[in-house]
């Protein structure tokens, strides 16, 4: 009998504990689950759960942008370890990096660029090398007579520029204005100009691959007796300057042009072009391919389509660009901007060197102090980025992410569409673990922190830039504010339009801080460093909250025990950092002179692979 009474004690005791131990289980699952799906209260009220399973993992223990922020800086420093201060390590710098001499009037130009107090690293001229390595598989005869008769063509002859166009062209101008006031130190070029906004050589990758293995080839450091240090001229040239050439213009699908101008077996190659256009475009529902904890690593795989097939269908570039008129031949031919299967040669934007506040507020004004800004974000800008039509305005960049900044948007698509929203779709809130939504749900907080809006809507066919009939409901204009109130915010997004975005150097020299999202290459790429000069943002832009959320935190200020104000999750001295720092290298770096230096280079190796002896021709000044 006291056996069985014991037993009996024993297992009630025993289911005791295991009653316990579901309990805690229990309360332990709720709070992961809770932690993983907040719910989040609303200002109307309603509760809003974010059912999308992208999963970030859990919340790192170090912010990710703090650790990118870190191994910026090491780049930075390592790049600048290679700053060059005499002629003498110029180039040697130059002999170590390109495989042959620096061409003829090397001596010249790095005596402009000291006067001018230039910061000289050989990598800051990588571009020029990757825009005009091909022409090296092409005959330097046929180089200059393609160039001499092309429309609109900048030349220099005996120290002067002057322009041919076929009707008067602001670009034309600007870009013979940039070119005349370096021309006394420039040899004899024809510079052909494309004076379009979106580029328009698309060479298949196959052909670039075999001019390249030229390049390559020709590389070597002539014997001094056997190098000729003069450009041989284009007198000969103007004397019979030949025919033009039939690039054979056409239009047809962007994609399908341009696709062709991919790497064999890169992910795009081989992925035919869009036809439906309808709905939201694709978005990743977790971090994006390449990123490191969904942010931006890889600045240049970020922004190259070949890497990127869903990019054919968010896009307007090649959803349906303004204009398109595309050679599959090389020829050399100069723009603003280009993408990374382009082959144009890369001059400074004409409106960089233009002096329009429009783009620039003005050359002396860059905004106030960091600690007199509004701590939110300022947007403006036109419905641009290709033609836009009732059945593909979902998938262009611009209106998908005024849009995904738009609070009351974001809150509709949260309420009533589980997430979903006519261009654009909600990760879950547990993939960027924002701080921000554990205090406020994500519309209300992006309406406390953002005002963005377009100017004109720029609808097809356009009865008027202020109302599109199909976008209206979407979308309300405000007027337009000038470069200089801009710079009153402290974050300025920077979003691709027809090609490039005009204002990112009125941006960087400013005291606010861009964050940046483009598929399009300039001339400064290889001396701007991302996460030390500006924020790079992936173009599907799942990344903004994240990066608005480090910087910006919930956006309401506190205070503590002690009285000191703080908000909750923000970076404000980071973010002050990378602007500020963002100032003062484009100050030293993305000056005017700086595009003078950058240009007199550029055209001394064209001026190089137009001449006869180009194998042969070269700078041996500094080897006494």
């Amino acid at each position: 009998m006291a056996l069985s009474m014991t037993a009996r004690m024993f297992s009630g005791r025993a289911l005791l504990r295991l009653l316990v131990f579901l309990a805690i289980a229990f309360i332990f699952s709720c709070t992961l689950f809770i932690w993983s799906h907040p719910m989040i209260i609303n200002s109307g009220g309603a509760s809003v759960i974010s059912h999308h399973n992208a999963g970030g993992g859990k919340k790192p223990a170090t912010h990710p942008i703090d650790t990118l922020i870190k191994k910026a800086g090491r780049e930075y420093h390592r790049l600048m370890a290679k700053e060059t201060t005499d002629l003498e390590s110029a180039a040697k710098a130059y002999r170590y990096r390109r495989g042959r001499h620096p061409p003829p009037w090397f001596d010249k130009w790095f005596k402009f660029a000291q006067d001018h107090d230039a910061v000289i690293v050989e990598d800051f001229f990588d571009q020029i090398y990757h825009d005009l390595g091909p022409f090296w598989g092409v005959e330097a005869a046929k180089i200059r007579t393609q160039a001499k008769n092309f429309e609109q063509v900048v030349s220099v002859r005996n120290g002067t520029a002057s322009q041919k166009t076929d009707k008067p062209r602001d670009w034309m101008n600007i870009w013979t204005d940039l070119t005349s006031t370096i021309a006394e130190w420039l040899p004899d070029i024809d510079v052909p100009i494309n004076v379009m906004d979106e580029s328009r050589l698309l060479v298949p990758w196959d052909d670039i691959d075999q001019y390249m293995k030229a390049e390559r080839a020709s590389r070597k450091i002539v014997p001094k007796p056997e190098v000729i240090t003069e450009y041989a001229g284009l007198q000969k040239l103007d004397e019979n300057p030949g025919e033009p050439f039939d690039l054979e213009w056409h239009g047809g699908n962007y994609w399908e042009n341009a696709r062709v101008g991919c790497a064999p077996g890169s992910p795009s190659r081989n992925v035919e072009a869009a036809t439906n256009f309808s709905g939201p475009p694709p978005m990743p529902q977790g971090f994006p391919e390449r990123s490191y904890e969904g942010y931006v690593m890889n600045w240049t795989s970020a922004r190259d389509p070949c890497l990127q097939p869903d990019i054919r269908e968010s896009h307007g570039t090649f959803v349906e660009p303004i204009s398109q008129s595309t050679s599959k031949f090389l020829f050399p031919i100069f723009g603003g901007s280009k993408l990374p299967m382009n082959n144009e040669i890369l001059l400074p934007p004409a409106m960089y060197w233009s002096d329009d506040p429009f783009y620039s507020g003005g050359e002396e004004s860059h905004g106030g102090p960091w600690e007199e800004k509004d701590p939110g974000v300022m947007w403006r800008g036109a419905a641009s980025g290709g033609r836009n039509k009732e059945d593909t305005w979902t998938r262009f960049q611009r209106h998908r992410f005024l849009r995904m900044i738009n609070g009351t948007a974001v809150q509709m698509a949260e309420k009533h569409s589980n997430g979903v929203s006519q261009n654009f779709v909600l990760s879950s809130y547990s993939t960027y673990h924002l701080t921000a939504t554990s205090r406020m749900d994500l519309g209300t907080w992006l309406n406390s922190i953002v005002d963005a809006a377009f100017v004109s809507l720029l609808c097809f066919p356009n009865p008027g830039n202020e109302h599109c009939w199909y976008t209206d409901p979407f979308f309300q204009t405000k007027p337009g504010k000038k470069m200089q109130e801009q710079y009153a915010y402290k974050y300025l997004p920077d979003i691709d339009g027809n090609s490039f975005s005009g204002r990112y150097r009125g941006f960087l020299r400013s005291t606010s801080l861009p964050i940046k999202a483009t598929i399009y290459s300039e001339w400064h790429d290889s001396r701007l460093v991302p996460w030390v000069h500006f924020v790079p943002m992936d173009n599907s832009f799942v990344d903004i909250y994240g990066i608005l959320d480090y910087f910006i935190g919930t956006g309401v200020e506190e205070k503590d025990k002690k009285g000191n104000v703080f908000v909750e999750g923000a970076h404000d001295e980071q973010a002050k950092e990378i602007a500020l720092k963002g100032q003062e290298w484009a100050e030293r770096v993305l000056r005017k002179e700086d595009m003078q230096v950058y240009v007199m280079r550029l055209y001394m190796e064209y001026a190089r692979i137009c001449d006869d002896n180009r194998d042969r021709l070269g700078f041996i000044g500094d080897m006494g």
